[in-house]
């Protein structure tokens, strides 16, 4: 078994089945030793399972931390797929988050940390550690509450 794998289950996560694109796309594409990833939703079970903007009077920040924590899972099983073991990943490049924002909500940083703490937990510091950017949007896909894409680097 992957150790990246067993890690994800160590913390208490599974990596789910890869999500079919809802559009004109691919999930995840290979460049030399790049793979890029398409922007990814917090679907689950065929559903978007964080809808709505964060920040606002229904959806905390910390809701908001929970669906990039599973925007990074699916974008993981996206790059599963296409390389066929997470354990080639040998530095994530950069993360990409996208928060839909109510207004005067300016804590997008700390949602998109979801993500990015689990990165780290997952693959160490030194393979774990990106360059980010979080950006608040009005609309997202599906009324999605945050969407997510990565770079990361491969062994061959």
């Amino acid at each position: 078994m992957s150790k990246v794998i067993e890690k994800l289950e160590k913390l208490g996560y599974s990596l789910p089945a890869p999500i079919k694109p809802v559009a004109s796309y691919v999930p995840a594409l290979k460049i030399g030793n790049l793979v890029y990833t398409s922007g990814h939703l917090p679907i689950k079970n065929g559903k978007i399972a964080f809808e709505g903007e964060i920040g606002g009077l229904y959806s905390s920040i910390e809701v908001g931390a929970e669906a990039a924590k599973l925007c990074l899972l699916n974008t993981l099983s996206s790059i599963n797929a296409l390389i066929g073991d997470l354990d080639k990943i040998i530095q994530v490049v950069k993360l990409t988050g996208y928060v839909k924002s109510a207004q005067q909500f300016y804590s997008q940083p700390v949602v998109i940390n979801g993500a990015s703490d689990l990165l780290i937990e997952i693959f160490g510091p030194e393979i774990g550690s990106h360059t980010r950017a979080a950006i608040g949007v009005n609309e997202l896909p599906l009324n999605s509450s945050v969407e997510l894409d990565l770079i990361v680097q491969v062994s061959d």
